[in-house]
């Protein structure tokens, strides 16, 4: 499978680099290389995350940093499609993905 992100989730990995590159320039880059990683198991293992409320979405807790993946697999397309990544405080605002 492949991932695609929407621009939502395209736009949240942007803002939560920039949000971090704020305090530290070196830590954006390790949350960033995070999250890509857990992008990268879920690649391999795309049942990894929990299933959600809301019908097909599924949501990954990435493994250091704790930020919150939430996606949906697109089988037929053989893809996995990156709805939104939250920080765990911002998790509320967002409960309609």
């Amino acid at each position: 499978m492949k991932l695609r992100f929407t621009q939502r989730a395209a736009k949240d990995l942007i803002e939560i680099a920039d949000y971090v590159r704020e305090h530290s320039p070196k830590g954006a880059l390790r949350v960033r290389a995070a999250i890509l990683e857990s992008l990268r198991d879920l690649v391999r293992f795309p049942q990894l995350g929990r299933r959600q409320e809301v019908e097909g979405v599924r949501k990954l807790v990435t493994r250091r940093y704790r930020y919150l993946v939430y996606y949906r697999l697109e089988v037929e397309a053989g893809e996995i499609v990156v709805l939104a990544i939250k920080h765990p405080a911002q998790e509320r605002e967002h409960s309609d993905v």
